[in-house]
């Protein structure tokens, strides 16, 4: 039992602040809550028809869930009294704290608390619409279902507008967290997901507070055969500011969270629409479908464009099969030509029998189909003669155990009723060709690793960068191969020691975080003799040139506040950030893994042999990463440790750059 189930399920709720406190009632009473609801107030005695208490202490038992309408401070007295009296949890309904500056006051809130649930502050509630249980303060759009999603938001209004959804999604519960003090986003989805009548969820969320905690809850759901999608806002900022680090701009903002959320098998989308309609697929399909497609349309103009928007999401359709091509000739004829996408043309249209054994002959061998189907507008047509092609994608899906998919190519085109409908008869309609897409590459997310955790995030510290020959040591002491070189505090000293070196040379200026930027680096030098001082260098590196070069890859970790350890991989050099070609991982990952993430690059074939180059030891490459991983997750002192390049070779690898920072202390 989970600490937040009298609050998310009451047998009774308390409601406290007069204007308020009568829109909850009200909403409980349209929603037909059979349980009593208990308005309390010092001066009223009654509000919204029903009997108000003069205070908490006077109600007939501790109530399982409170909604908390009053100011900010008065909250925190609620919160205590409320706690002291036994009560089940509360909303916390009141704004105005850390985040209007009032520090301190939420950690009095979080003190008077102690172990009782609170969602907020600054939290609109809680809805119910299993129970008609409503802890909130204003309209809704949703009705009672027996069985459907929860939608769980940071942000009330994002989840106010997902709740008004015209898309046919059936909703069990709607949740805010606000500002988390208490209950974070791992509890109140977790909770969620341990009604046995919520099938999904999805997430909006603006923060990650416990990153293994949100891995356990993806896991967990997975286990349930519940899918959870989520939207993650604030891509476009840096999660961090690391000047000196090309890994730092590459892989900030979303690069992070998104390589977490894949990592854990949470699939993401990036707008409401897209959230609501993979929401459907998982509540008729489950949390996962089948990545071989099929497209039925009776228009070539449409098959073109599903294959079209289909492109950019990696979405493909595989041919045909042959006995599945001489089934469909049979029914079509010779006219129509057999491909996938299909256009079956409107030869059938209307045949019942012909109709229901094309849509199932087609889907017969693919995981999935999509069928265009956009329904005439009832208010001025007449779209009877379409029903015997819904029936027919019915019967497909029943005959064949396969996941037929109604697609409407506009979201408007077809109506909530009508996806009610085919929802109740198993079938998963899609509103908006692109965003069915959309949908269907978020549904297709692979499960996470089980037993899987992000390494540890640690506090921000105090950093220093070494210098190239410093952090070169570091690696070589790791395990990775690096040049032959020398340092020295002038030229002349670095020019002496370089006799044992073999040309050409690579020569350095130290200090500089990017050396190109600063003119600091000279390459294929015959000799270092006469060679021009480098203003601003604080020393020198002398390097014996690495040759056989295939590609240049850029490699770097990094500590994340939320995430704990980051990988990124990239096409690297000085025009890393103009090809800003990466991937990120989070940590920790196989060897085999860091090789599938680097085929994920645009420019994969460059490392794979294109137009008979050689190909690049990217062996080599995933065992330096897996080096590094280690010995960061072993040295906690290390903040980050970027290469730019690595030097590929046909066999081996060379870093023949380093940029590395640790704590000042360290």
């Amino acid at each position: 039992m989970s600490r937040l189930d009298r609050l998310l399920r009451p047998r009774h709720i308390a409601v406290l602040g007069a204007g308020w406190a009568l829109n909850v009632i009200e909403q409980c009473a349209k929603m037909g809550f059979q349980g009593p609801v208990w308005p309390v107030h010092p001066t009223k005695s009654e509000i919204g028809g029903l009997k108000a208490y003069a205070s908490l202490a006077d109600l007939p038992e501790p109530p399982d869930a409170t909604f908390i309408g009053v100011n900010r401070h008065a909250t925190i007295e609620v919160v205590e009294e409320l706690r002291r009296i036994g009560g089940g949890g509360a909303i916390c309904f009141a704004s105005g704290w850390e985040e209007a500056g009032e520090a301190g006051l939420q950690q009095r809130l979080i003190a008077a608390a102690v172990d009782m649930p609170i969602l907020g502050p600054n939290c609109y509630g809680v809805i119910n619409y299993l129970d008609g249980a409503l802890l909130w303060p204003d309209q809704h759009g949703g009705v009672p279902v027996k069985s459907g999603v929860a939608l769980v938001s940071q942000s009330s209004n994002i989840v106010i507008n997902l709740g008004m959804q015209q898309r046919g999604l059936p909703v069990a519960y709607v949740a805010c967290l606000g500002n988390a003090a208490v209950v974070g986003l791992a509890e109140l989805t977790g909770a969620l997901l341990d009604d046995p009548r919520v099938t999904a969820v999805g997430l909006y969320i603006e923060g990650i507070d416990d990153a293994p905690a949100f891995a356990a809850l993806a896991e967990k759901a997975r286990s349930m055969g519940k899918g959870v999608v989520a939207i993650k806002s604030g891509k476009t900022e840096l999660s961090r500011t690391a000047a000196a680090s090309h890994t730092a701009s590459l892989a900030g903002g979303g690069a992070a969270s998104s390589a977490f959320l894949a990592r854990i098998g949470v699939a993401e989308v990036n707008s409401p629409s897209e959230l609501i309609e993979t929401l459907k697929l998982f509540h008729v399909h489950g949390p996962q479908i089948g990545t071989r497609l099929c497209s039925l349309s009776c228009s070539g103009g449409e098959a073109g464009l599903v294959a079209d928007l289909a492109a950019p999401f990696g979405i493909g359709f595989p041919p045909v099969p042959e006995a599945t091509r001489a089934r469909l000739f049979d029914t079509l004829g010779p006219i129509v030509f057999i491909s996938n996408p299909l256009d079956y043309h409107t030869f059938i249209w209307g045949d019942g029998p012909k109709t229901v054994e094309v849509f199932s002959a087609m889907l017969e061998p693919y995981d999935a189909g999509i069928y265009i189907i956009d329904s005439p507008r009832a208010d001025r047509c007449d779209p009877s003669s379409y029903q015997p092609a819904f029936d027919a994608i019915v019967a497909a899906q029943r005959a064949t155990g396969k996941i037929a998919l109604p697609v409407a190519s506009m979201a408007e085109n077809f109506g909530e009723a009508r996806v009610g409908d085919l929802m109740d008869r198993g079938v998963c309609t899609l509103l908006g060709l692109e965003t069915a897409l959309a949908a269907i590459r978020a549904a297709q997310t692979p499960p996470g690793e089980p037993g899987w955790r992000p390494a540890p995030a640690l506090p921000t510290r105090e950093t220093r960068m070494l210098s190239e020959s410093e952090g070169k040591a570091v690696l070589a002491r790791a395990g990775v191969a690096v040049p032959r070189a020398v340092t020295g505090a002038t030229l002349a000293e670095v020019s002496t020691k370089a006799a044992g070196l073999t040309p050409p040379y690579a020569l350095k200026g130290l200090g500089f975080a990017h050396k190109t930027e600063a003119g600091a680096v000279r390459l294929g030098l015959a000799s270092l003799d006469g060679q021009a001082e480098m203003p601003g260098a604080t020393g020198y590196l002398a390097e014996e040139m690495v040759t056989g070069a295939v590609a240049e890859i850029l490699l770097g970790l990094g500590r994340d506040p939320v995430y704990g350890l980051t990988l990124t991989l990239g096409m690297g050099g000085v025009t890393a950030e103009l090809l800003a070609d990466t991937v990120t991982l989070i940590l920790p990952a196989s060897e085999a893994q860091i090789v599938d993430a680097l085929r994920r690059l645009r420019l994969w074939p460059l490392l794979d042999g294109y137009r008979g180059r050689p190909k690049a030891d990217v062996a080599a490459l995933s065992a330096i990463a897996a080096r590094l991983t280690a010995l960061m997750l072993g040295d906690d002192s290390l903040e980050e440790i970027e290469i730019n390049p690595v030097l590929l070779r046909a066999e081996g690898a060379v870093a023949v750059d380093a940029l590395v920072r640790r704590t000042t202390d360290g």
